[in-house]
């Protein structure tokens, strides 16, 4: 599975951004996508992410801020940012898990533990 993010920016305080992922080869439908981020000398920290029933999970840092959603086909995530913090700087990657359920995408989520990822696309908040 090779996953591609893209639109990552620089953006001020309180403005929005989109992200999205292109996930190659993912076959499976039992799939959980998601999106964590990593600032520099900072531990990974989950965001959010998708489960193939339309479950969505969200960490507590971003809710009510970041909407998740996947694509038609299954293949692509989005994560709509909204009301950006200066916190919020960080590379966002995408990440996903096949043969999934929804309790183990959560757990996934919470332990950003995924089985592939991709490079990254940098997030900066000023």
């Amino acid at each position: 599975v090779q996953l591609v993010e893209s639109g990552g920016g620089s953006v001020q305080t309180g403005g929005s951004l989109a992200l999205s992922c292109v996930a190659a080869k993912l076959t499976y439908s039992s799939n959980c996508m998601g999106w964590f981020r990593q600032a520099p000398g900072k531990e990974r920290e989950p965001v959010s992410a998708f489960y193939s029933d339309d479950s969505t999970f969200y960490a507590d840092s971003v809710k009510g801020r970041f909407t998740v959603s996947r694509g038609d086909g299954g293949n692509t995530l989005m994560l709509q940012m909204t009301g950006l913090k200066l916190e919020d700087s960080a590379t966002y990657y995408c990440a996903t898990t096949t043969r999934s359920s929804s309790a183990d995408c959560r757990g996934r989520l919470s332990g950003v533990d995924f089985t592939y990822q991709g490079r990254g696309t940098q997030v900066t908040v000023s």
